[in-house]
């Protein structure tokens, strides 16, 4: 997810966004412990992501 996508999006998109991404990668590690993914990279790039979402969320919140 690119950094002008998530600046486009709203607060209340933005925490739902969060959750979702969340709960995804939470549901990858796990499948990844039972089973080895195909592509285990994208553990690494969902972290990633929810934290690009985390630090947009926190600038908004200390611009405010």
């Amino acid at each position: 997810m690119k950094t002008k996508e998530i600046k486009e999006l709203e607060t209340k998109d933005l925490v739902e966004r969060i959750e979702d991404e969340v709960a995804k990668y939470n549901q990858m590690k796990l499948n990844h412990a039972i089973a080895p993914l195909e592509n285990p990279s994208r553990i690494k790039t969902a972290r990633r992501d929810i934290a690009r979402l985390k630090t947009e969320l926190r600038q908004r919140e200390l611009n405010k």
